[in-house]
């Protein structure tokens, strides 16, 4: 399994995990409030049923002995119920009536106050005992169900929920809770394989663009490369030369590929500058020098007129500042120029000093290191330099009779590392 699977695996995990524990209370508790409910709609309805059956309960009896009420209580009790109570429509206590289980627990039954509500509801009650009940509160009206009928009375039950049944509610809000986390946890194993397979198709795709940007790179660095230079191969070797020292560094991320792409089209305005001056063998004249170095600009111009090229313009604009503040074309001073203009400047100028040009001859080791510590602090970050030094004989020994398709070669694996490409 690759990093990038195991990744994805993990994080899957984490959210069909958390996702299972939110959401398997709230099934817990959702079930358990529908089987409360449903417990209470039938007691409801079983009320209504009794209530009918003895309407004559509700009705004035000259004796005041409340004989119909007390014996509609009594009749209720024992079935739904074990507490039954019945009161007129002042909210006076008409009848009452209780099973054995309903003398137990009386007291811990809340008290209140006279009934005047117009609805029917319920109350939920965790006795100080352990036992659940709910208590059922419905106004009467004659006739039954007729909302716009006035109140006649009022009926309070109060029911123990049996051991049986607490113990059914429990089992199936359990149920429910784990049905809903075992569906969150397969989700996720479900999810996961389409996720990598997609992630699959837009990294491949991903590639293939990042491919295409490299390979116009390359066209671009390479076509003027070869107007100035008797092989293509410059561009490969500044490229690597400042991949190392950026590496020792500690350049990572997009400031490397911003590096390696800058490095490949440093001179790419180079295109807009006429033969006569760019192949001239000799010294150029100032006005050749002053048509010479814009370049820079024409540079700028090419590389952020492309999306996928702008990332180098901080070299592409700044490959020729120095570090005392005398380069151009904006005299940039120490660390106001880009930390990939200064590495790249060294490579660039030791690559140039050690290769042959139509104007020039390769120069010896010992005389470029010369010019390049002259140089240090002047025109090139000493800091720069100093990494540098130690790895010069290296650079130079590898790149003598290397020719354009090893230095590509040689790129290649640096490419890979810093674009993370499957080449």
């Amino acid at each position: 399994m690759s990093n990038f699977q195991q990744k994805t695996a993990r994080r899957i995990a984490m959210i069909s995990l958390a996702l299972a524990a939110f959401a398997s209370p709230l099934a817990w508790y959702i079930e358990r409030e529908n089987a409360e409910e449903g417990a209470v709609a039938l007691a409801m309805e079983e009320s209504q049923r009794l209530l009918e059956a003895h309407a004559s309960a509700f009705k004035p009896e000259p004796s005041g002995t409340h004989v119909s009420a007390q014996r509609a209580a009594q009749a209720i009790t024992g079935g739904l119920f074990d507490i039954a109570e019945i009161y007129d429509s002042e909210g006076r206590k008409l009848a009452e009536a209780m099973t054995p289980r309903g003398e137990l627990i009386e007291r811990q039954v809340p008290p209140h106050g006279r009934p005047t509500y117009q609805a029917s509801f319920y109350e939920s009650m965790h006795l100080p005992d352990g036992q659940w009940g709910l208590r059922i509160f419905v106004p009467v009206r004659m006739p039954l169900n007729d909302l716009r009928a006035p109140v006649a009375g009022y009926f309070e039950g109060v029911r123990l929920i049996p051991e049986w049944q607490r113990n059914q509610i429990r089992s199936g809000a359990l149920t429910s809770a784990f049905l809903v986390a075992l569906a969150a946890l397969l989700c996720g194993g479900v999810i996961y394989p389409v996720v990598v397979h997609l992630t699959r198709e837009n990294e491949r795709k991903a590639q293939d663009l990042l491919r295409a940007h490299i390979a116009m790179m390359e066209a671009l660095g390479r076509a003027i490369a070869k107007r100035d230079s008797d092989t293509g191969a410059h561009n490969y070797r500044v490229a690597w030369i400042a991949t190392r020292i950026a590496e020792k560094l500690g350049m990572k991320g997009d400031e490397m590929q911003s590096l390696i792409t800058g490095s490949f089209l440093h001179d790419v305005g180079k295109i807009g500058i006429p033969d006569a001056i760019l192949l001239k063998p000799g010294k150029l004249t100032d006005e050749e020098f002053d048509i010479m170095r814009t370049h820079v600009a024409q540079g700028e111009d090419i590389v952020n007129g492309v999306e996928a090229l702008s990332h180098a313009c901080a070299v592409v604009s700044a490959h020729h500042e120095k570090w005392n503040g005398t380069g151009y074309p904006r005299g940039l001073l120490g660390e106001q120029i880009p930390r990939s203009a200064r590495i790249f400047a060294v490579a660039d100028v030791f690559d140039a000093l050690c290769s042959k040009r139509p104007y020039k001859e390769p120069m010896p080791f010992d005389d470029v290191m010369a010019i390049l510590e002259k140089d240090t602090g002047s025109h090139f970050d000493p800091a720069v330099m100093k990494v540098f030094l130690p790895m010069a004989r290296e650079i130079f020994d590898l790149f003598q009779n290397c020719s354009e398709l090893a230095c590509k070669d040689l790129l290649e694996v640096k490419l890979r590392e810093h674009f993370l490409l499957s080449l």
